[in-house]
């Protein structure tokens, strides 16, 4: 562990997309003495793990005033910051660093390689190239502001087994990027910062019991959802102006629990906050035909009875991207044979199962087991930083980055696009704060 008269210009404190992000451009744009103190045993642990191991680096969404739409938490004050640097900002510099990326037909980008460690290995060659220096096994336990400026730091670490290491270094600079971690929340209240309480973003929903688990596997898309929450069932009054009703349009992913994909995952970021005043309860309406009208299916049915009217009610489905299982779960809820024939299907049947077609109602009474639970909405007010430069208002010297500021993205690479835009800005700033000072110095 360093000694205590160790002194740095910058001191990183998490060594993930944010921290990676800052100390390369700070140390690009020219800063000397740069580090990064990572927890782990290894920095970039969710870079690795995202997009189920290819790491979805950012989104094909080149206008910031669209990609704003992208983030329940952040909004139109990510405007200035996206202008500044964005999707294809975040592109550009990748390609820079080698690392080509490759757009998918729904916007996702993924590395050429198909794989999370190129990505991973694009930044830690960046980062030794401009001369930044890593230590892994060592987090930052406190920071108090040095008289004199800067910050005094108490660190902490040690590998898994060995006895814990202490120590102590200063730091002209000091970047929060500790993600949702809850130390790097502690660290930052305790330099004046308030905090919005954290709750999970981007999970999935669940039934119990689940009428859908026989269907488990079925990919459904466009599915339109409706969510509708009783916020006087809450713990406690509602906060003034949540709203009670959510709705998205997209792919949906029947699972063995309930419902998840990207329509249910949208969902639950816009209603992270009031979900969780709802203990995760509601209800939650399903249109599986994809926004259809009525008459647009009655026309559906009628051309199957002239089209199939010999054929089973199981072997003609009304359009072909209809899940056969789906449908056949329809017609035993209505009790319609799915042997008869479409010429026998009576009008009171057909209604019935354009009714569940359109408005199949189901009872939300949790959050799913596997969702993306390393995604939470809260943090540190971005109202308290200066989102042009990401330095503190509280506290000069100071700036945060990425998901430790009460900011979040639905899925698609959009809250790794925050971390880089917000990394990208504090390292830049960082640099030239540091320039100015040495100028007026001289």
């Amino acid at each position: 562990m360093p000694p205590s008269s160790e002194h740095w210009s910058l001191v990183v404190a998490g060594g993930g997309p944010a921290g990676f992000m800052a100390a390369i451009a700070a140390a690009e744009a020219g800063l000397k003495r740069v580090l990064v103190l990572e927890s782990t045993p290894e920095p970039l642990g969710k870079v690795l793990i995202s997009g189920g191991g290819r790491c979805n680096v950012t989104h094909a969404c080149w206008d910031p005033r669209e990609l704003v739409g992208s983030y329940p938490r952040g909004g139109k004050a990510l405007r200035g910051p996206f202008s500044r640097f964005a999707a294809g900002d975040a592109v550009a510099w990748f390609d820079e660093h080698g690392l080509e990326l490759v757009e998918e037909p729904d916007g996702r980008m993924f590395p050429r390689a198909n794989r999370s460690t190129a990505v991973i290995q694009c930044l830690r060659r960046a980062a030794a190239a401009a001369g930044v220096e890593l230590r892994t096994h060592c987090a930052l336990q406190g920071a108090q502001v040095r008289p004199e400026g800067g910050f005094a730091l108490q660190l902490r670490g040690g590998a898994a087994g060995s006895e814990a290491l202490r120590g102590t270094l200063t730091a002209e600079r000091l970047l929060l990027a500790t993600g949702s971690h809850p130390s790097g929340r502690r660290l930052a209240q305790s330099l004046g910062h308030g905090l919005v309480a954290p709750v999970p973003s981007l999970f999935t929903l669940a039934f119990k019991p689940n009428p859908l688990v026989a269907l488990a596997g079925v990919v459904m898309d466009p599915v339109d959802l409706e969510l509708e929450l009783d916020l006087d069932q809450g713990a406690g009054p509602p906060p003034p102006g949540m709203p009670h009703r959510f709705r998205q349009q997209g792919p949906l992913l029947i699972t063995h629990w309930g419902l998840s994909g990207p329509a249910a995952l949208k969902l639950t970021a816009f209603a992270a906050r009031a979900l969780h005043h709802c203990g995760y309860r509601g209800s939650l309406r399903v249109d599986w035909s994809g926004g259809r009208t009525q008459p647009q299916l009655e026309q559906l049915f009628a051309d199957c009875r002239c089209d199939h009217a010999r054929r089973q009610l199981s072997n003609a489905r009304p359009w072909p991207a209809l899940s056969r299982r789906l449908w056949q779960h329809l017609l035993d809820q209505q009790g319609v044979e799915p042997e008869r024939r479409w010429a026998d299907l009576g009008k009171r049947q057909q209604q019935g199962l354009i009714e569940s077609l359109r408005r199949s109602t189901y009872a939300v009474t949790s959050r799913g087991p596997f969702g993306e639970e390393f995604v939470t909405a809260g943090g540190v007010p971005i109202g308290e930083v200066n989102l042009a430069t990401m330095e503190s208002r509280c506290t000069p010297g100071l700036y945060l980055a990425g998901e430790l500021l009460d900011v979040d993205g639905i899925t698609g690479g959009f809250n790794f696009q925050h971390c880089w835009s917000s990394g990208w800005l504090a390292g830049q700033a960082i640099a030239e704060a540091a320039a100015q000072r040495a100028a007026a110095i001289n």
